[in-house]
C-alpha cells in the first residue's frame, strides 16, 4: 500500500477525490460555455430573455441580470448533481449537503476557469475593469466566490461530519 494512502483517512480520500473530479467538471462545463458565449460573457449576445433590474438580482445574482440560459443552465446542473439520488433510489440529509456544498464549489471554479481559459480573457483580465458583470469584488474576486466558497465548504464538512455516539 502506498505511503500515502495509510496517511490518509478514508475521508480524505474521498474529499480529495471529490475536489479532483469537481475540477474536472468545473473545466469542461467551462469550456462548453466559453463555445457558446465567446468573448461575451453572461449570455450577452445570446437570443435569451433577460431581466436587467430587479431588486432582487442585488440580493440573490449579485446585481446580474437575470438570463433564460442561465436559468436553465443552472437548472440542468442541479439536476446532473442529485441524478444519484435518483440512479441509488436512496436519500439522506448527509449527501444533499455533500451534493449542494458540491454545487457551490462548482459554480465558483466553473466561473473562474470560464475566464482563465478563454482566449478573449485570460488570468490578466480578471479583473472589475475587464469584468462588468462581477459587480462586487473582495480581494481580486468577486464576493459571490467568498459567499460560495464560504456556504460549500461549510456543507461538504457538515456532510462528512461524523455523529459522536452515545455510550
Amino acid at each position: 500500500m502506498p505511503e500515502w494512502r495509510r496517511k490518509w483517512s478514508r475521508d480524505q480520500r474521498k474529499l480529495a477525490g471529490l475536489l479532483v473530479v469537481l475540477s474536472l467538471l468545473a473545466a469542461v462545463f467551462a469550456q462548453v460555455e466559453i463555445q457558446i458565449e465567446g468573448a461575451t460573457g453572461w449570455a450577452a449576445n445570446l437570443p435569451t430573455w433577460r431581466v436587467e433590474n430587479h431588486w432582487l438580482l442585488d440580493y440573490f445574482w449579485g446585481g446580474r441580470p437575470l438570463t433564460g440560459y442561465h436559468v436553465w443552465v443552472f437548472l440542468f446542473m442541479a439536476l446532473v448533481f442529485h441524478f444519484a439520488f435518483f440512479l441509488h433510489g436512496r436519500h439522506s440529509f448527509r449527501l444533499e449537503f455533500r451534493i449542494l456544498g458540491s454545487l457551490a464549489l462548482f459554480w465558483i471554479l466553473e466561473d473562474f476557469l470560464w475566464f482563465v481559459l478563454n482566449p478573449a480573457f485570460g488570468l490578466s483580465r480578471f479583473n472589475p475593469a475587464s469584468i462588468p458583470w462581477h459587480h462586487h469584488w473582495m480581494l481580486g474576486v468577486p464576493v459571490d466566490y467568498w459567499m460560495y466558497l464560504a456556504l460549500g465548504t461549510l456543507l461538504i464538512w457538515l456532510s462528512f461530519r461524523r455523529r459522536k455516539r452515545v455510550t
